[in-house]
Order: structure tokens, then sequence, then C-alpha cells
């Protein structure tokens, strides 16, 4: 049996069924027969027929990854998703395909289905497809022939040169009914537009009828970027030519033949086809003495209908169409009449979506007016020690004191007092230093885990991952008030923690997960920033060796993702802890690589960091737009919450690579950036506070706002700010925090 690669075909407009298809939402993505949409029923149809060493694919253009992605999710089905950046027709598009096949098997064989097409009979189209695939595989192009069930003008035809699997004779464009009885009765098949095929064969075929087409698309699989679950193609799939398979090859090729079948099909492409399915009507509706009509009602509205037969009632929230069901095909002219009359009919409405400058410069604002304000005043007491949490109304909760949060908010203070802030930041670090050092600071410099609510230490243990934030605080108050007795805290520190790094391996942490990835990555952050504050060479040596260990042991070489536990040796842990990954991490880790990379010139450090980025990407949930809490090392959905933290980092990841790329990344990361920041958005509130946890289902987890994340928000204030100073230097003055 040779090996199958499915694809699914994901082009078309569906123009017919106005007004429920229009381009944004074609027809393959709507429920027309059933609760499932075409698009669905189709990957539910091809799937198994990959088995284990094929894969199915789906190509579709960008303006429907969403689509695609979700309803694969809702099915629970993995595909390699291939993105069109414009639409070149389906040679170009099974081009792309069979590249992509080839490349994983030279000897596979193509099943290209349209992804709008009804079989019910699904056990039927894949005998037929495994007959199929047995002279694709000994070099045939096999279309699948549907035996007509009666004369239509809607379907092109094909001749076949004798009975069963035989060679074609003709393919024929859609006739009129007189010459559609003729064909019947002649022998002709209903064109399915269905091929199975050798990836290598149809490569070949376009390379001898259509110059340039598969150069273009080659490159274009070459320069792709993969973008969360989707492969993006690169430009010069713009360059292949506009032309169908049909003109390509098939009117051109020896290789033809057609296999006739005689399952139920249709392209579901008019009103009356989709009412003979008998599952077309949707929505709430009440018929009176009507019969044989068709109505499909969008949610709140209640079609009523007296006295009449044989319509299509099709009710949308801008648009109703009635129509004849016997004129349906005829729908396409009032489509082309919405063209001069009212364009904006022709799709659905769809909300302005904020911009990345836009978002920008209301973050700005957020930050000056709402949240630093907030969180130096009611998230500080008295004493100067910061609160662990405020309730969404600003109330204060009697909670412990973690070190990592003091460390946090003296960091991000002294940020916004180097970025200009009017506000008291330097009463808020001098104060919030004091309290650290009467209650949270040991003899040796380090700093204790936690207090109770009270004062007292509640967790006496001096972890790494503290020091590390300890560290990074240090460095800000060195910026933003320079002053040598901090920098000599920090150097002892330093000395501290090195002292206690392996050899050949990492910091050793406290606690359950001794080897970990997490710890190394606030140290290399301090550490760098440590870089920007001082000139002692020490700070550059130790941030290249904690680089070297993420690059040498943290980054499975296999997937490119970057696991979070280890054993002593550094290999990956056994069990769950070693399959682990977090997607927000893999940005975090891409933006501190790609920063160390930057300053050192190091091309080689930018692609580590690249395909790190694409790796986050993969836990970016399509539906929700955020960036998921926790995944498997296979690409598994392991938690499906999202916290606020990592959508600060996919937001600093992209930005930073943005700044550090060619043209056809820096589209990509500028693009993913908006989307991060939108994502952020989700979660933050007016007066400076935010929501942390998002459930799958979309709501957030009422709970107060956690301290903590103040330093994610900062970082990416400043990351979004440093970024359009270079991009947008007109924006400057309202990206200021003065």
């Amino acid at each position: 049996m040779p090996v199958i690669f499915p694809v699914i075909m994901c082009g078309g407009s569906g123009t017919r069924l106005w007004p429920a298809s229009r381009p944004s939402r074609p027809k393959q993505f709507i429920p027309l027969s059933g609760n499932r949409s075409p698009f669905q029923e189709t990957v539910e149809r091809v799937a198994s027929l990959g088995g284990a060493q094929g894969r199915l694919i789906v190509i579709g253009g960008v303006a429907h990854r969403q689509a695609i992605c979700e309803q694969l999710k809702e099915l629970r089905r993995d595909a390699v998703v291939l993105l069109e950046p414009q639409g070149r027709d389906s040679a170009a598009a099974m081009a792309a395909a069979a590249i992509w096949t080839k490349r994983q098997d030279p000897e596979a064989v193509n099943l290209f289905v349209a992804s709008d097409h009804h079989i019910p009979d699904g056990e039927a189209f894949r005998d037929a497809v495994h007959t199929a695939s047995e002279a694709a595989l000994a070099g045939r192009i096999v279309t699948f022939g549907v035996v007509p069930s009666g004369p239509s003008s809607a379907y092109g035809y094909i001749a076949p040169c004798g009975e069963g699997l035989a060679e074609v004779q003709a393919f024929v464009e859609k006739p009129d009914l007189v010459t559609a009885e003729r064909y019947i009765a002649d022998g002709y098949l209903w064109n399915s537009g269905n091929f199975a095929v050798r990836a290598d064969v149809l490569i070949d075929e376009l390379k001898q009828t259509t110059a340039g087409l598969i150069e273009a698309v080659a490159d274009a699989l070459d320069s792709a970027l993969t973008d969360g679950g989707a492969v993006l193609l690169g430009r010069r799939f713009g360059d292949a030519p506009r032309i169908s398979i049909d003109y390509a090859v098939m009117e051109k090729t020896r290789r033809a033949s057609v296999l006739p079948v005689a399952f139920d099909w249709s392209d579901l492409g008019a009103w009356d086809v989709v009412h003979r399915s008998g599952e077309g009507d949707v929505g709430l509706h009440i018929l009176e003495d009507a019969e044989n009509c068709l109505v499909r009602a969008c949610d709140g509205v209640l079609v009523a209908a007296v006295g009449v037969s044989d319509l299509a009632i099709v009710v949308e929230r801008d648009a109703v169409l009635v129509t004849d069901l016997a004129r349906s095909q005829d729908v396409r002219k009032i489509v082309t009449r919405l063209q001069g009359l009212s364009p904006r009919h022709l799709d659905f409405p769809q909300p302005p979506q904020e911009t990345l400058e836009q978002g920008a410069v209301r973050f700005a604002a957020w930050m000056r007016q709402s949240a630093l304000p907030t969180w130096c005043t009611l998230g500080q007491n008295t004493e100067g020690g910061f609160e662990e949490m405020l309730a969404q109304d600003g109330r204060r909760l009697q909670t412990s004191r973690r070190a990592v949060v003091q460390a946090r908010q003296l960091q991000v203070y002294a940020e916004a007092g180097r970025l200009g802030w009017s506000g008291p930041w330097r009463a808020a670090i001098t104060s919030g230093q004091d309290w650290t050092r009467q209650h949270l600071m040991k003899a040796d410099g380090r700093v204790r885990t936690r207090l109770s609510s009270s004062g007292a230490p509640e967790d006496d243990m001096t972890t790494v991952y503290d020091q590390a934030f300890h560290l990074f605080a240090l460095a800000g108050i060195s910026i933003a008030v320079p002053n040598g007795d901090v920098e000599a805290q920090a150097d002892r520190l330093r000395d501290l923690l090195t002292a206690g790094m392996e050899t050949a391996g990492g910091v050793v942490e406290a606690g359950a997960h001794p080897y970990q990835a997490n710890v190394h990555m606030h140290l290399l952050e301090a550490v760098l920033a440590w870089e920007d504050a001082s000139d002692d060479r020490a700070w550059a040596k130790l941030a290249d060796r904690i680089v070297a260990l993420a690059r040498g042991r943290f980054i499975d070489p296999s997937t490119g993702m970057l696991r979070e536990f280890f054993s002593s040796d550094w290999s990956p842990a056994e069990g769950p802890d070693g399959s682990l990954v977090e997607p927000g991490h893999q940005f975090e880790w891409a933006r501190l690589l790609a920063r160390h990379a930057k300053a050192r010139a190091d091309t080689e450090g930018l692609d580590v960091a690249w395909r790190l980025f694409q790796a986050g990407l993969k836990g970016v949930d399509q539906a929700r737009g955020v960036v998921i809490d926790a995944m498997d090392l296979d690409g598994s959905i392991r938690s499906a919450r999202a916290r606020l933290w990592p959508q600060t980092e996919w937001l600093k990841a992209a930005l930073i690579l943005a700044s550090s790329s060619d043209d056809g990344r820096r589209d990509l990361c500028l693009t993913q950036a908006a989307r991060a920041q939108r994502a952020l958005w989700r979660y933050l509130t007016p007066v400076g506070l935010w929501r942390d946890k998002m459930l799958e289902s979309g709501d957030f987890i009422d709970e107060p706002a956690p301290a903590s994340s103040l330093y994610h928000i900062m970082a990416a204030y400043r990351q979004v700010k440093a970024t359009l100073d270079l991009l947008r230097p007109d924006l400057t003055s309202a990206l200021n925090l003065s």
C-alpha cells in the first residue's frame, strides 16, 4: 500500500451561498448539512488515510488561519497547515503540498480533496481512494469521476476511454442542460475535482507545463516561517503563475486516469443543493402552509413564512436573501451587482483591531497614570514593604511577603526612574531597600525566601531564584541611582552564586527541582542587566557561561523546545518533568538569547533565539488568542489555562526579534507583537490592576492582582518603547513615562 498524504484545499469563497458565505467566512467553514462544517467533515473523512506514516495537510489563505486552526482543534485533529500569503489558484497550492510531501517521503501519494464537498458515505470514499492510490503509485494522475444522478449544468464533465479505471479522453466545461443530457447518455462522469497523484509526478508535470511555478513555490517553502501551528509560505509564492490545476496539468497530461465512483457527492455549491442534503435548515423558524423551503436564520432572529413553497430564505444580521430554489445558481448575479451597489455587504463587518502603535500609546499612558501610581501607594505600606497582592477593588490583603516580590517591585521602580517617570519612584526604592535590609537580608548578603504577614521569618531558605531577582533589582538601582555600595553588594552576591556553580553544569537550586532551566533564565536576566550597568567583564563571562549551558543542555535538539527540568548530569529528567514545555519560557529565553546575541553580533545565537520563538508560538491558542501555560514536548496540551505573564514574554520576544531580523521575519514578528499586546490588554484593568489566570473558556478566575506581574508588565513596556523608538521615532514623546 502506498503512503498517503491527504491534502485538503481550502480555497474558494462560495459566492453562490451569499449571504451566509463570504470571503472572511466562506462556505467550507460554515455548518451547511449538519453540525459540522464541510471542512470538518472532510477532515474526518480523510484523516485516517494517512495511516502511521502519512500526514494530513491543509492549505489555505492567511485570512482563514484562525478558522482552520479552531476547527481542527474542535476535532482534536493535527495537521500541517500551509498558509498562502496570497491566492495563486489551485496549481500553486497543490505544488506547495506536493513539494512538502516529497521532502518527507519521495514516493508518497497525495490525495487532493476540496474542503467543501459533501460525501455522506465516508467508507465508500476511502475504498475508492485506496484503488486510486495504487494507480497513482504506478505514475498515474487519478481523478474521481462521479456517476451522475441526473443532468446538471453546475458541474464539469469527464469523458472516460472505457469502463472502470480508465484513461481520460477529455475534460469538458460546465454545459447547458441539453448538452449535459447528451453527456450522460454518452457515459460521461461529473468532475469532482479530487485527485490522487504521486507527489514527484505532480511536480514533474508542473515543471513541464508551467514555467517558474515549481521554482517560486519551492523557494516559498524554503523561506517559510512557522507561526504557531501553521507554516506561512514565503513571499515568492506570489511569483507563481496564477493558474488552475485543470489548465496547468489535467488538460495537457498523458497520465490522467479517471475512477468512476457511485457514492453520493455534492460540492454544496448553491442553496438548492444544500436543501437537498436534508440538513440545511438552521435557526428559529415557523412555517405555515409552506412547503419545500430552506430556512437559515442567524442567532436571535425568528423567520416566519406563510403560504410559500420552493424558497430559500437566508437571514444574516446585515442581509436577507429570498430566492426560488430553482434559481439558486443566480445568487452570483446578486453578488456581482453588490460590487457596485453596496460592497460593504459582500463581507461580514470586521471589528477594527488595535495596531501595535495604538496599543503602545495606550500602554504608556496606563503605566504612567494607573499602574505605577497604584503600586507605590496602595501597593506599598508605610514601612516600605511592597504588598504581595491587591484585591480588585484596591484593598490590601494580609498575606505572606516573599523576597522575590520585594526585589521585582524595586526593579520596576528603578526602571521607572530610569525611563523618566515623574512619580515618587526614588522614595519607593529608598523605603523598599530599607525594608528589605531590615526584614529579608541575611548576614552574608543573601535574602531569605518569605516572611509571615506579621513580618516574622516564615521560610528562611535562600534560593538561587530569589538571589537572582535581588541581583536584578540591584542592577536597576545602580543605573537609576548610581551607588558604588550597590555594585559591591552585587559583586559579593555574584561570587556567592558562582561558587556553587558546577564545573560542567549550572547552579543547583534548593527544593524539589535542583536541576532546572528557570533559575538560570532569571540569573541570566540579572547578569545581562549588570553587563549594562558595569564595566566588570566578570558579568559578560558569566552570561556566556549560562547561554552555553542553555544552548548545549536546556534546548532539545530534535524539537528546538527548551525543557524545564534535568537530572544531576544535566540530561533531561525522567517522566513528565522531563517532557514539560512552558511556552512562556520559550519566549522568555528567546528574548534573553537574542539580547545576548545582539550584544556579541552572534548570528547563530539569533537563529537559536528565533527557533525558540517559533517553539513558543506553538503554545498560542488560536481560539482565545493567548499563550497557554504548559505543553508536552510532543506538542500536546498539558494545561490550557493562560496566565498573564506569558503574554508579556510573547510581546517582548516578538519585538526584540523584529529589531534583529530581515524583512520576512520582521513582518511576522511585528504581527505577533500586535497580537501579543492585544492579548495582554485582555488582562489589564483601567485602575492599574490585572487579572492573572484565564480559563480555557476564556473567563478569568476571580482573584486579587498579584504584585509579581508588574515586573513582567514593566519589561514589556520597556521593550515596546525601545523597539518603537527605533521604528517609529515620531511616537517617542507619546511613549514616554514623563
